[in-house]
């Protein structure tokens, strides 16, 4: 079955283009936070950073070792990984959005798919205008935290509550840097 790209996909990775440059080195007085992801088991599979700019935050994650194919990655709600990862909560959506890239309002969490090639490794970089590291409703520091987790297959974008994603398979806090 052929997919097509959301039109709100497209866009991020035309914005993401946009701050290549600049992303690449580590910007001095920008916000940063950082994630390390580890499965079930405890074991490390790689880190996700965010930097704010003033047109967004950048997220960039290198991991390794997951199962090969696509998968889902999502901000929650809750600052907590426990062993099945039911205590990072639902999608961060301080709005009351629904799921979905191209819901409006969205949840602020939802993030495009990416892809784990046959060795396990795999990587992304987006920028979303939902969150903040700074204050306010959509700041990923509020009481309790928040945390990214990869889902064992990738979003459709449009089931509720997480896009039909699969099990929780990979989780991590994000923290301030």
């Amino acid at each position: 079955m052929r997919r097509t790209i959301p039109a709100a996909a497209v866009a991020a990775i035309l914005a993401m283009a946009a701050f290549q440059g600049s992303a690449s080195a580590q910007q001095p007085g920008q916000p940063q936070a950082r994630a390390a992801i580890s499965d079930a088991q405890g074991k490390a599979l790689g880190t996700v950073t965010l930097t704010q700019f003033p047109q967004g935050v950048l997220i960039h994650g290198e991991l390794d070792g997951l199962k090969p194919g696509w998968h889902a990655v999502h901000i929650h709600e809750n600052g907590a990984c426990s062993p099945n990862f039911a205590a990072a909560g639902g999608h961060f959506n301080p709005s009351g959005g629904q799921h979905g890239i191209d819901a409006a309002p969205m949840h602020a969490g939802d993030l495009p798919n990416f892809l784990v090639n046959e060795s396990g490794k795999g990587g992304f970089e987006t920028i979303t205008h939902q969150v903040t590291l700074g204050e306010g409703q959509a700041s990923l520091f509020k009481p309790g935290g928040t945390s990214f987790v990869v889902h064992a297959n990738q979003d459709d974008y449009v089931s509720e509550p997480a896009g039909n994603s699969g099990d929780r398979v990979a989780c991590g806090v994000i923290e301030k840097r």
